[in-house]
């Protein structure tokens, strides 16, 4: 069976590694250790071992502006799926190297003419982040629908959403910025979930849920992120992909069995305050 590689949950390879991520699909090959025992393996990564390489970033303009000929490379694989994660807080104190969201938006309707077909790209609205800010408890939901209508226009109809997890790391990280997070009460979760799906109705889109159960009770469906099933029915060839369950990922995902070809070493540098994946 082929393999879905993942490029990558550890880090942000199309927006801050296009040269290198580049180069091993050039070589065909990489050697990937384990984040949790250092054991490494030999991924193979020519086209003819891989199902689909999906992406993940916040930012694609690096891959759009050919960078690295990563753009050139991507034209050998059958399939490619992006996550293209927008969350309305670029620019400001909890993402101060991520671009605005209206400066992401427009890249929607490059990435669906790269891949081909909508439903190759995914909106991520991940995390929803609560913050305090003066006596105000302020949330990125307040730019949610103005997000959503962008994604709509350019023929999207999906969106995930998460709560955000806030790890050990990313508490100490928030306190030194002196960001005060908020974690919602789990009474507050049922009004959370109408709100998204009432804003997401407006412009024809379902609300999915990442790692997220809380929301399931109303309404929001848990989402597969990499979905075997979805992959396979979206392959030019209809090639099979595994649809078991990745049981290396967190109890609550979803995700189907993929290779994860990304390393927490190689650090994002652009500073999100919440990130379980920056090790600063």
């Amino acid at each position: 069976m082929l393999q879905v590689i993942s490029a990558s949950r550890r880090t942000d390879l199309p927006r801050c590694f296009p040269e290198i991520l580049a180069a091993w699909l050039r070589v065909g090959k990489v050697k990937v250790s384990n984040p949790f025992n250092g054991r490494e393996r030999l991924v193979e990564l020519k086209p003819e071992f891989v199902h689909t390489l999906v992406l993940w970033s916040k930012d694609y303009s690096a891959l759009l502006e050919d960078v690295g000929g990563l753009r050139e490379q991507l034209t050998a694989y059958n399939q490619i799926f992006f996550h293209f994660s927008i969350t309305g807080l670029g620019g400001t104190l909890l993402e101060p190297g991520i671009i605005p969201f209206e400066e992401a938006v427009h890249q929607f309707r490059q990435l669906i003419a790269l891949a081909g077909e909508p439903k190759r790209v995914n909106w991520r609205f991940d995390p929803i982040v609560f913050w305090r800010e003066g006596g105000d408890i302020r949330s990125n939901l307040e730019v949610f629908e103005k997000i959503s209508a962008a994604a709509s226009a350019a023929g999207l109809c999906k969106v995930t959403v998460s709560l955000c997890q806030w790890y050990k790391k990313a508490r100490c990280r928030a306190r030194e910025y002196k960001l005060y997070w908020v974690t919602p009460e789990v009474s507050q979760t049922k009004e959370i979930a109408e709100q998204l799906q009432a804003m997401a109705r407006k412009n024809g889109m379902e609300v999915m849920a990442c790692c997220t159960p809380g929301f399931t009770p109303f309404g929001i469906k848990p989402e597969r992120c990499i979905d075997g099933e979805l992959l396979t029915k979206l392959h030019p060839q209809k090639e099979i992909a595994a649809s078991k369950k990745d049981t290396g990922q967190r109890p609550d995902c979803g995700c189907a069995l993929s290779v994860d070809i990304g390393s927490y070493q190689m650090a994002c540098t652009k500073g999100c305050v919440y990130c379980y994946a920056n090790p600063k």
